[in-house]
């Protein structure tokens, strides 16, 4: 069986998925077979294996970091929330139903066969299991029913490592109040701090280790530095939403819903150099954008009820108007539509309008669509004909059917691998685009043919803007994490608390 060491924080976004990633990509250069694991994992951002199997995009993360195939062996169980005091429950990649908050608080124990069924197979197939905290585990209110942070972790026979965000301040609190929050046997069980994001001279922050160490009797074992890497982060903790940019060359711009998800549809675009990507939520940020993208969404129609209601929705239908590129993603490509149904009540229940810019009709139903897909862009015509015949690839994850009417044409022919069918997607007409391809850009190819629509459109040359080999791009940085983590953590000390355990 492999061996384990678990990665906690002090709270959510201390950097937790990234210091995961890391150990993962070091312990794969090192020689050892190894793979990430979170018992439970609460996210929008989610992601379909080869299988037709729905997972958390972080663990994706640590896979590609660890060099091997996502599977939902990794991440057991995903929340998936619908609203402030519900989620969808999947487990082993499949729905299991929607639960209030409470329902799922008194239910999750019986998760336990899950999880450890997926952990043991992974176990047994590595030398080395990373796994990964949720939140805090002093939450006090939420620890007696714990599966994800030291429930794990005993359940794994995992050593831990603390980390706690000193960018956000109060560190040395953060993890003294952690820790004395914790159970004896629980205590036992932290075998290392790391203060993560630390920007500046490491020497002033000697004497704050030192007393760490004697008030803890932990030691300290390392001190991560702020990276400036571009990987996935968590959706509701993302620096990107905040992250102020000079408009560049070819402008882009992201309508942050309120139920934003798989927003890493679009990383690839912000890789492009002389690109700017930005992620609105108020009309007045909108300004002159080259091309809108409307994103995908955990409920549709109340996001598209969002947008009616603070004006976002009329500031877009006049920039379409004005021959501005709209392009819509799964949720996204379902507003664009004339009407949105919801007969069964998967959604918002009720029959809304769409914003019309596409002749088509949307009916959500119970059975959600999860499968990979590849195919190419057709021959579309007019603003839009640069992408025709463009390669593509991703994934479908949706509980809606889309049926097109009038002069709508489907946008891409594309293979569904799960079914081993062939089908048309997605709908275009004049300079408005849609698909339900979540990771349509990820193809260099695509996000080229993207850029070069628009410079078309503006009569600018973007010979010199070529789209990233995005995978290439991807392995670069997380080599990088591995090498900033390698100088700045204890690793001999890390390798034997791994061969320690607990």
């Amino acid at each position: 069986m492999a061996k384990t060491i678990m990665v906690q924080g002090t709270m959510s976004n201390a950097g937790k998925s990234l210091l995961a990633a890391g150990l993962c990509r070091i312990f794969r250069q090192d020689g050892y077979r190894v793979a990430p694991f979170k018992s439970q994992n609460m996210a929008l951002n989610s992601f379909i294996t080869e299988e037709g199997l729905e997972m958390g995009r972080a663990q994706v993360m640590q896979a590609e970091a660890a060099g091997i195939a996502p599977s939902v062996l990794m991440n057991p169980v995903l929340l998936k929330p619908t609203n402030d005091i519900g989620s969808q429950v999947i487990v082993n990649g499949e729905v299991l139903g929607t639960m209030s908050a409470r329902d799922y608080f008194k239910y999750k124990k019986k998760l336990i066969p899950d999880i450890m069924k997926a952990f043991d197979k992974l176990a047994g197939e590595n030398d080395i299991i990373v796994l990964e905290g949720a939140g805090s585990p002093a939450e006090i209110n939420l620890k007696d029913e714990d599966i994800v942070n030291m429930g794990m972790a005993k359940l794994a026979k995992a050593p831990v490592l603390l980390a706690g965000d000193i960018d956000r301040g109060g560190v040395f609190a953060q993890l003294i109040g952690t820790v004395e929050l914790l159970e004896p046997d629980e205590r036992a069980m932290i075998k290392g701090l790391i203060i993560n994001k630390f920007r500046g001279d490491k020497t002033i922050l000697d004497p704050g280790i030192r007393m760490l160490e004697e008030k803890s009797g932990i030691p300290v074992v390392g001190v991560a530095p702020y990276m400036q890497i571009s990987l996935e982060d968590e959706d509701s903790l993302t620096e990107r939403f905040d992250r102020k940019q000079e408009v560049g060359l070819i402008d882009l711009a992201v309508i942050r819903l309120p139920r934003i998800s798989n927003f890493t549809d679009f990383n690839p675009l912000e890789s492009i150099p002389g690109v700017s990507l930005r992620y609105v939520k108020r009309p007045d940020e909108l300004q002159n954008p080259d091309m809108i993208l409307l994103p995908g969404t955990k409920n549709t129609m109340e996001d598209l009820r969002w947008m009616r209601e603070s004006g976002m929705e009329a500031a877009i239908l006049k920039k379409a108007s004005q021959g501005t590129f709209i392009f819509g993603i799964c949720g996204g490509y379902q507003m664009l539509g004339e009407t949105l149904s919801d007969p069964c009540g998967v959604e918002a229940g009720g029959t809304m309008r769409g914003m019309g810019l596409l002749p088509m009709d949307t009916v959500f139903a119970e059975n959600k669509t999860r499968t990979r897909v590849s195919g190419t862009f057709g021959m579309l015509d007019g603003d839009l004909s640069p992408l025709s015949g463009t390669r593509l690839e991703g994934y479908e994850i949706h509980m809606g059917e889309t049926v097109l009417k009038g002069d709508a044409k489907p946008s891409t022919q594309i293979r569904d691998s799960v079914s081993r069918t062939e089908k048309e997607d997605g709908a275009y007409r004049k300079n408005v685009c849609g698909t339900y391809v979540h990771g349509v850009f990820d193809r260099e190819e695509t996000a080229a043919a993207m850029i070069r629509l628009i410079g078309q459109k503006k009569g600018i040359d973007v010979s010199a803007m070529q789209g990233v080999d995005f995978a290439a791009f991807k392995e670069s940085q997380y080599d990088l994490l591995a090498s900033e983590l390698r100088r700045h953590l204890d690793m001999e000390r890390i390798y034997e608390i791994l061969e320690q355990g607990i």
